[in-house]
């Protein structure tokens, strides 16, 4: 089981289930919604994905067919959802402990923060791949 929370402790959740390969999203909009260079995300299937708390989230849908869900008492982004998915797109920074998979790219490379040097061995996409 892995585990993970919000930055006051209110939400939490279980994962039961293995999380996908981790992405780095370079997109304007991951780096608006996170105040950060870029998100890092995986993907946990539905069915894996035990949320506890959820009264206090609160959602933003950032492009048509995706919401963001973050607790609406520290801010701390949970999780995305994409329409007919059967998959949330987790916030790795919530994580508490080790997801057990490792960094596979960096997307969206072409919306990079310009004041961000990209210094990595894995594969970049300017775009989604």
């Amino acid at each position: 089981m892995i585990k993970g929370s919000c930055l006051c402790g209110q939400v939490s959740y279980q994962i039961n289930g293995p999380v996908g390969e981790i992405v780095h999203c370079h997109c304007r909009t991951c780096r608006k919604a996170h105040g950060a260079a870029f998100s890092s995300v995986a993907s946990v299937q539905d069915r894996d994905f035990q949320l506890n708390g959820g009264a206090l989230l609160k959602s933003f849908e950032s492009s048509p067919g995706k919401r963001r869900f973050f607790c609406t008492e520290c801010g701390t982004q949970i999780y995305a959802k994409r329409d007919n998915t059967e998959h949330v797109i987790l916030r790795l920074g919530s994580l508490d402990d080790d997801p057990g998979s490792r960094e596979a790219k960096h997307i969206w490379v072409a919306d990079k923060a310009s004041w961000y040097a990209l210094r990595s061995d894995i594969p970049c996409f300017g775009t989604f791949e």
